[in-house]
């Protein structure tokens, strides 16, 4: 038997007030897919119009029933401009969800302001809330839950401990301990209580996002991603569910439901210029052909490039031309043109012809590679004469560059584990790496750039 829809037109445009308790409803209606979310936009365009022809009075409640009703489809600045206009508790409630969502967001995208001032105006808004008579066991989770982003995990917890008690069926109490162990780093006791958050309450979104969140860090990408796609299913979606959920996808060659993951990002948020790359990259992927045949080609190649030139019989001349030029492989004969290696000191014509013969023997030219928009991997060598301080921080591991989910999976394919291996890589090469875009490519340089570092040929 289909379930019939709720009406989501008489919840919010018949009635001229919008109640805490219509909330609920207004979830569940959301909850039952896409011609609910069509409807709810529809209904954003009709209270706006009658928005500019409302008394004062009426304005205030119009305001209400827009911010939530923006909220809850992720569009949070609009959601914001709306509640500061609207007054009461539930009003001042879901201002402060929603600056706590965009404090959260800055992860994901600029947004003109610092994650602190977020914080420090969601916390004004739950005061605010709980004064004008909001529910004060809500309120009080979600204090502890701004204290604990804000880095006062002491503070959170003498909170929760006091709700304990009174909040032990309340699946928002059991989200915020486990939000406060993850915190802690004990990452099985944030399980249990996120697993806790959902059997009683399967729609909490936000338990549900943390346990896809660290399944992804398992490399349970199945899990994680039937988590996240759960998340979808109750509004609002964050902007964290549809990065990582699109990554997940990439990753199992699902670009077709990536690609939609971020143009629903890009469409939020239009000032979000990350997600209009992601976007880019996602489509440039499904037009991607892989021919495993081709591999085990590039791979006999790799080989071949890897071949040491003393294993070649040259002149004295051409092998200290070389050994000045840093060349020890045929593969760096390809990514050097001859012109170069004319200019080089006593390396002439015959050197040049010397070169020639053992490349064709090979079937490499000279230059090859920067032809073919290198497309070889090479060996690299470490750098000399560098100071103790120097060593220790090219021994980092590229941990420390707090990469994004999809970069960091891009540096354990290449196999990338210090700053050290990472600079010693160009950046078509990491280019060439699956799911690895301009994005991920202007993220490693900036974060490079914090310890004074570039990529090889920057």
């Amino acid at each position: 038997m289909t379930e019939s829809l709720i009406d989501l037109r008489a919840l919010l445009v018949e009635r001229e007030d919008f109640e805490g308790g219509m909330v609920g409803r207004l979830r569940e209606g959301l909850a039952q897919g896409g011609p609910q979310v069509r409807a709810l936009k529809d209904i954003i365009d009709t209270l706006t119009k009658r928005l500019a022809v409302a008394a004062p009075p009426q304005q205030k409640k119009i305001h209400l029933k827009l911010g939530v009703a923006n909220y809850f489809l992720g569009h949070v600045r609009v959601a914001v401009d709306n509640l500061l206009k609207a007054e009461g508790p539930l009003a001042a409630f879901f201002l402060g969800q929603a600056h706590v969502t965009l404090g959260q967001s800055r992860q994901y995208a600029e947004d003109g302001a610092d994650t602190t001032d977020h914080y420090d105006a969601a916390v004004k808004a739950f005061e605010r809330a709980e004064k004008s008579g909001y529910a004060p066991q809500s309120v009080q989770l979600q204090r502890a839950g701004v204290l604990r982003l804000q880095g006062h995990l002491g503070e959170s917890k003498t909170i929760l401990a006091k709700l304990k008690d009174a909040a032990a069926h309340n699946a928002e109490y059991y989200y915020q301990e486990g939000a406060l162990a993850e915190a802690e780093g004990d990452i099985p006791r944030a399980a249990k209580y996120f697993e806790r958050a959902v059997e009683l309450e399967p729609r909490h979104s936000a338990a549900l996002f943390r346990l896809g969140f660290l399944n992804d860090q398992q490399g349970n990408d199945y899990e994680a991603i039937g988590y996240y796609e759960r998340c979808l299913k109750y509004p609002p979606v964050g902007k964290g569910v549809l990065y990582n959920l699109g990554v997940l996808y990439e990753d199992n060659d699902m670009y077709d439901k990536a690609a939609d993951c971020y143009r629903r990002l890009a469409k939020a948020d239009p000032r979000d210029e990350r997600a209009k790359l992601f976007v880019k990259d996602s489509e440039a992927s499904l037009s991607m052909h892989y021919d495993p045949e081709d591999e085990q080609l590039r791979m006999a190649d790799r080989v071949v490039l890897e071949i040491p030139i003393t294993d070649f019989e040259l002149s004295v001349r051409s092998r200290n031309c070389l050994k000045r030029m840093n060349i020890r492989t045929l593969g760096d004969l390809t990514r050097v043109t001859e012109s170069q290696l004319l200019a080089s000191k006593n390396f002439g014509e015959t050197s040049l012809e010397e070169i020639k013969i053992i490349m064709n023997a090979k079937q490499l030219r000279i230059g090859q590679s920067l032809d073919q928009g290198q497309q070889y991997e090479f060996r690299y060598r470490p750098q000399q004469n560098l100071s103790p301080e120097e060593q220790a921080t090219l021994n980092k591991p590229v941990s420390d560059l707090n990469l994004s989910v999809r970069a960091r999976k891009c540096m354990n394919r290449l196999n990338i584990g210090t700053l050290g291996e990472l600079v010693q890589r160009t950046a078509d090469e990491l280019l060439e790496a699956k799911n690895f875009g301009q994005t991920s490519l202007t993220e490693v340089r900036e974060r490079l750039g914090q310890f004074n570092l570039k990529l090889r040929g920057d």
